[in-house]
């Protein structure tokens, strides 16, 4: 039998329980893959120095979980992961959920102040990525529908350069990104706050799963009684020139898994609200049903 893989994914849950041996202890067989899944966006950028504008990039998370991913568990804004699993691309962990905070901010010496005066300004997101689908859905109190204006610009820290050199002028960031955007005196404009899912390999087997998030489960009461020894880890997935300006001492804990059901409710009224967007337009016959697409 393969051994579990596991991959970091631009969170501390996996280092703190591959540091701490709670894998190890919940009886786990398993790779730790350090340079695995989130590499992708430390080693490549779809952004060069020599482009003097944005770079669209008409690709995301979705379309990552399309052409299939290499662990037996990955995570992602809820949105691509049920999207995903109702088009038979793995299938969703409806045990867990976490929560993932995020915002749109401006560069410190911006003139928008309020969330209203990004009507039609272009705001950096990735494609149907959680920093896509949150800016819509953080922006929707504030704007009408063709007042909301995104740009494609790739992965999560092409943002984060973009706007430090001051290359786009509102971005949608989550997680160290965020963090690092606060440190530089960044304004947030808009919080964004959303969920995120647990994609689940088709070979993964369930004890398996069970042991892997009973593991989680111990990782994130260490992190809500003391993060502080193991923010070192944020550094773990960025790229070089960001860390070697990143003062993560300052930073908070990232993203919190919460141990509760992904339930039928929440199914389906994430797929009403793409429907609305025109955000996910498989037919709705050919999707697979809740039982189908969530395990429980």
């Amino acid at each position: 039998m393969a051994k579990f893989l596991i991959q970091p994914h631009v969170r501390l849950h996996e280092w703190v329980a591959e540091e701490k041996g709670f894998f190890r202890d919940e009886g786990l067989d398993y790779e730790f893959d350090a340079h695995g899944f989130a590499a992708a966006s430390i080693t490549t950028s779809s952004v060069k120095p020599a482009d003097t504008a944005p770079v669209q990039a008409r690709s995301g998370a979705f379309e990552d979980m399309e052409k299939g991913r290499s662990c037996d568990v990955s995570g992602a804004c809820h949105w691509a992961v049920n999207a995903a699993a109702s088009t038979s691309h793995g299938r969703m962990w409806g045990k867990a959920y976490s929560i993932c905070t995020s915002g749109i901010y401006v560069a410190p010496e911006s003139g928008y102040q309020r969330p209203e005066d990004l009507a039609g300004v272009e705001v950096g997101v990735g494609y149907h990525s959680g920093s896509h689908y949150s800016a819509i859905q953080g922006l929707e109190p504030f704007l009408e529908p063709d007042e909301i204006q995104l740009s494609f610009v790739g992965f999560p820290f092409d943002r984060v350069r973009l706007m430090r050199d001051r290359g786009i002028p509102a971005a949608n960031v989550w997680g160290a990104q965020l963090y690092l955007l606060e440190q530089w005196g960044f304004r947030k404009l808009v919080d964004t706050t959303f969920m995120m899912g647990f994609l689940v390999s088709a070979d993964a087997e369930p004890d398996d799963l069970e042991r892997y998030f009973r593991a989680l489960r111990r990782a994130q009461a260490e992190l809500d009684l003391e993060p502080e020894p193991y923010k070192r880890h944020w550094l773990n997935e960025m790229p070089e020139d960001l860390a070697a300006a990143a003062d993560v001492r300052r930073f908070g804990p990232g993203e919190r898994i919460v141990f509760e059901p992904y339930t039928r409710e929440m199914f389906d009224r994430t797929h009403r609200w793409m429907e609305r967007w025109q955000l996910f337009n498989s037919p709705a016959g050919e999707r697979s049903s809740y039982e189908q697409a969530v395990l429980t």
